[in-house]
């Protein structure tokens, strides 16, 4: 039972195939988001090292992670962003931008929002490939998928009608982000020692901004949202550990590498 909640994750998360059944209640999937996070992760970084590190070329690296990080997740998570980003700004009832988000049709806003993160990821993977901080990359993409899981809890599905992500919030409850958030804290304890529990914090203060956000302006959460935010934090946390990196030199005061 626990493998088959891992192997729904990995097929909700990623494009990468996997054996097996998935889990009778998906929501199972969601103890799982921090792991299969630290995976995708690992792949990033294992781009960024290959053109950063051995070959010598950081903006190289930059492209490459951002490269590997949109193929291994299909993009889902970009198109979450798109649709959240147009659907905002695209009208000024909250029907209206559920209504939005459905559509399959990308506007100026969601390409803005795309290339903006884009940008944001591979100059900062780009810098943290200068300064060879390898172990600092996977941890974006921990919290992410940790802060996916926090508003699938903490939310109410916004759509009446149902849709992609309903069985996911509507089953999430206080253990699978009890579960999420204790796994996380060690996979990024063990990369990055005391500077995991201080990203965490400020991990956890964005989800709660990002929930009250949501319940305001959409009622509740989607999966285009969730898309939305696991984008949001990996960009600002990959942004922020990179201009810190580059700030202090040798590492945040008190952090270990």
């Amino acid at each position: 039972m626990m493998i088959r909640g891992f192997i729904t994750a990995m097929r909700t998360l990623t494009i990468l195939p996997m054996p097996g059944k998935d889990a009778k209640r998906v929501a199972d999937a969601l103890y799982y988001f921090p792991l299969v996070g630290a995976l995708i992760g690992g792949l990033v970084t294992l781009a960024t090292w290959l053109l950063g590190g051995v070959l010598a070329w950081p903006m190289g690296a930059g492209a490459a992670s951002v490269l590997m990080s949109s193929w291994v997740t299909r993009g889902l998570h970009l198109d979450g962003l798109s649709d959240a980003v147009d659907g905002y700004y695209g009208a000024a009832t909250r029907e209206r931008r559920l209504e939005i988000m459905k559509d399959h049709h990308v506007g100026a806003f969601g390409v803005v929002a795309i290339v903006l993160v884009l940008l944001m990821k591979a100059a900062a993977l780009a810098q943290l490939a200068i300064g060879g901080h390898w172990v600092w990359i996977p941890v974006p993409f921990i919290l992410a998928r940790l802060t996916q899981v926090m508003l699938a809890v903490t939310l109410p599905y916004a759509r009446n009608e149902g849709g992609t992500a309903e069985a996911f919030v509507k089953q999430a409850g206080a253990p699978h982000f009890i579960v999420a958030v204790t796994c996380a804290l060690i996979l990024c304890g063990l990369l990055v020692q005391l500077g995991a529990l201080a990203l965490l914090v400020v991990t956890l203060l964005i989800g709660h901004l990002l929930a009250r956000w949501m319940k305001r302006v959409f009622g509740g959460v989607t999966g285009d949202l969730l898309g939305f935010s696991s984008e949001l934090v990996e960009s600002i946390l990959l942004f922020a550990i990179a201009a810190a990196m580059t700030c202090l030199g040798n590492g945040l005061p008190g952090f270990t590498e």
